[in-house]
């Protein structure tokens, strides 16, 4: 029988973007609304309603900069920054952000995703970077795709499976250096993190955990990079989620975009890429992990793993959060903000079976 409460210690999400300016202002909030104060913040600005205006974060001071944007909206939440991989990060620059706090490096093939075209073509020119964040301590942060191409039959269904090769090699050449799968979404992505050793691990989001193919195709709110795969690959993350395995933890990826440019497409421009569940998190994985059976799985999922993975061990002085049993909790369709910071999130109008109680000292 399942409990009508459960206390989570310190759920922490290691994958999420909070976006600059009036936007924001609006999101950074939202975090610790959904039940989390540990945020792992990815080294891309995003601004409305053009994302290409502001440029990534690849030096230290931009990250120190950021984190007190951040901390000014929010000082309840605890802001982990990152770098963005780019020809400008030298080992130096490595040796620094981890004097400085930093904690990861962010990579994105280029042209993958929303504001990709800065990214990286080949890894090996990177080796150096890589090898002063294995000697600092810094973790790899992986957006494991290939860019689409023609010529090798490769497109959004097929592209993650094509990026586990390169995963492979970079823990074979770098063996201490922690690498993170970011938002994996397919069984041959699982069983490759499973293969590897322990300094390998692997995010997983909720949205990958409700969505497949069919609930994208159409249905712009649906539609993130990487997409949602097979029913299948969604059956592999909801069998390593039961599992309790240590080295798969939430990472939400949660990608707020103003609703003119999500809901809608042009002939020359797509529909944003990106799902936003920062909001409503916590309650969502429950309802989630709820219905395949890991309810009992939730508080390793969302916090003691990814925690242990960065070093981030709940403390006494932290808190717990408490979710009840809710009765016709359902998101709205409303969303938040108005005009080019509207957003609306994930699972709006359907029925959570969860809901944020209070938060609860540990003692």
């Amino acid at each position: 029988m399942s409990p009508d409460t459960i206390s989570v210690a310190s759920p922490a999400d290691f994958h999420v973007h909070l976006r600059q300016g009036p936007l924001a202002e609006l999101v950074t909030k939202h975090v610790r609304q959904g039940g989390f104060r540990l945020a792992y913040v990815m080294a891309r600005y995003r601004s409305a309603p053009r994302p290409n205006l502001k440029p990534p974060i690849t030096n230290t001071e931009q990250a120190l900069l950021y984190r007190a944007q951040l901390q000014a909206i929010d000082p309840a939440v605890e802001y982990l920054m990152t770098l963005y991989l780019c020809p400008e990060l030298t080992p130096d620059e490595i040796r620094k952000a981890a004097r400085a706090g930093v904690v990861g490096v962010k990579s994105y093939p280029r042209g993958v995703t929303t504001n990709s075209e800065g990214g990286i073509e080949s890894y090996e020119a990177y080796y150096p970077v890589f090898a002063a964040m294995e000697e600092a301590g810094l973790v790899l942060n992986l957006h494991g795709e290939v860019p689409s191409a023609a010529a090798t039959n490769t497109c959004v269904l097929n592209a993650e499976p094509a990026f586990l090769p390169h995963l492979r090699a970079l823990h074979a050449a770098f063996p201490r250096l922690r690498i993170v799968l970011e938002h994996a979404t397919t069984r041959a992505a699982v069983e490759c993190v499973r293969a590897l050793g322990d300094t390998v691990a692997c995010t997983i989001t909720a949205h990958h955990l409700a969505l497949t193919v069919d609930d994208w195709a159409g249905q712009a709110w649906h539609f993130c990079k990487p997409v949602a795969k097979y029913p299948d690959d969604r059956a592999a993350l909801w069998e390593v989620v039961r599992e309790g395995h240590p080295r798969f933890f939430l990472g939400s990826d949660s990608a707020p975009h103003p609703a003119e440019t999500k809901a809608t497409a042009a002939p020359t421009q797509p529909c944003a890429a990106g799902v936003y569940t920062s909001p409503i998190l916590l309650p969502l994985v429950a309802h989630l992990l709820e219905s395949f059976g890991a309810l009992d799985k939730l508080e390793g999922f969302v916090s003691a793993h990814g925690r242990a993975f960065y070093g981030r061990p709940v403390s006494e002085s932290e808190r717990r959060v408490v979710l009840r049993r809710a009765s016709n909790m359902v998101v709205g369709i409303e969303g938040y903000g108005t005009g080019a910071t509207h957003v609306v999130p994930f699972w709006a109008g359907k029925t959570l079976g969860w809901e944020i109680a209070e938060e609860e000292q540990v003692s």
